[in-house]
């Protein structure tokens, strides 16, 4: 059958309107994450920043980064107020591995047909993010692409841009024998193994609302991922740090050896800290073996810093100070033929 009138946009399951509408719900929130630096921020085609002045040889530090599967536990619960958080965290949580002051950050947002309240929900997350990391929300973009997704979800992506001191990055090059390993708590998974929770969840059936030591799992589950910026760039003014290290996804068997030198391993005691209850939980119901608990999850230890042994206590001193939850959790060996390069005793 011919149609005689004329196509448009709407026909093709867009919300002309819906994009507009969400700029405008989301500027006092993008508003209060601003920063000096800022030259023009959300509206134009680009934003602009300019580098702090205090830098004499800064040194541009980018990262990019998903929330990955956690965002199919939120459609299914919607839930979308915390995981901004996760996107920010873990851009900007990566580039502090290098020493860097974030500066800014932009989002990308898809989905199939936008709705402008659970959008707003997330990117008030977002702001939400960038005022815990200190840096601004300067842009970004939201794509609405019929036929591209299920009704209900979208997808996300974030972009973050910092700045360290030439003379101070940090790259785990002066890294020796003895140095000692501290950790900073995690508050749950982050963003890192919910393929793997959410294969359990559906295995065992379990329901969400359920109480673990009276908090409902939907909560542990999706606790938001917790941001280190102000903690770690304080200890930075007072301490000279060697080593860091951002658990993410490969846990502490993989993400710690990114920033040790070849022939050096790290000796990690379990009995450090306390598996934390989401990952007991875990371990329990999905009869997940230990090896595969250290390198899916982060096991309650989000970031991990490398120090001098006459340090450590100083900066345990600092971190907690900042309000961080930080243990001594193992030492820097040298490294055996043919053995990992981190070892849990």
């Amino acid at each position: 059958m011919n149609r005689k009138e004329p196509i448009t946009y709407r026909d093709a399951g867009v919300d002309i309107d819906a994009g507009d509408a969400l700029v405008e719900a989301i500027k006092p929130y993008a508003k209060r994450t601003m920063r000096p630096e800022v030259l023009a921020g959300i509206g134009g085609f680009g934003a602009l920043a300019e580098i702090p002045k205090r830098y004499r040889e800064p040194v541009l530090v980018s990262g990019t980064d998903g929330v990955g599967t956690k965002l199919k536990l939120a459609f299914e619960l919607n839930r979308h107020a915390t995981i901004g958080i996760d996107l920010v965290a873990m851009s900007v949580n990566d580039i502090l591995t290098n020493g860097a002051e974030p500066l800014f950050f932009l989002d990308y947002y898809a989905c199939g047909r936008l709705d402008v309240a659970a959008a707003t929900e997330v990117i008030k997350g977002i702001a939400a993010g960038c005022e815990q990391a200190g840096c601004a929300l300067i842009g970004g973009e939201t794509a609405e692409m019929p036929g591209m997704y299920p009704a209900g979800e979208y997808d996300l992506a974030g972009f973050a841009v910092g700045v360290v001191e030439k003379s101070r990055i940090i790259d785990g090059s002066g890294i020796v024998e003895g140095d000692v390993v501290l950790g900073l708590a995690s508050s749950g998974a982050h963003s890192n193994g919910y393929s793997l929770i959410r294969k359990i969840i559906a295995v065992k059936g379990v329901d969400l609302s359920a109480k673990l030591h009276g908090r409902a799992l939907s909560d542990l589950i999706l606790e938001p991922t917790r941001i280190y910026v102000k903690p770690v760039l304080k200890l930075l003014r007072r301490t000279a740090v060697k080593g860091l290290a951002h658990i993410t996804g490969g846990g502490l068997l993989e993400n710690v050896p990114r920033v040790l030198p070849a022939g050096l391993a790290a000796s990690i005691e379990r009995a450090a800290w306390d598996l934390p209850l989401l990952f007991q939980w875990l371990k329990r119901e999905g009869d997940v073996a230990d090896a595969e608990l250290y390198r899916v999850f982060n096991c309650g230890i989000g970031m991990v810093v490398v120090i001098a042994p006459a340090d450590a206590q100083a900066a345990l001193k600092t971190l907690r100070a900042a309000g961080e939850t930080a243990w001594r959790i193992g030492r820097v060996v040298r490294r055996r033929k043919n053995s990992p390069q981190v070892l849990i005793v």
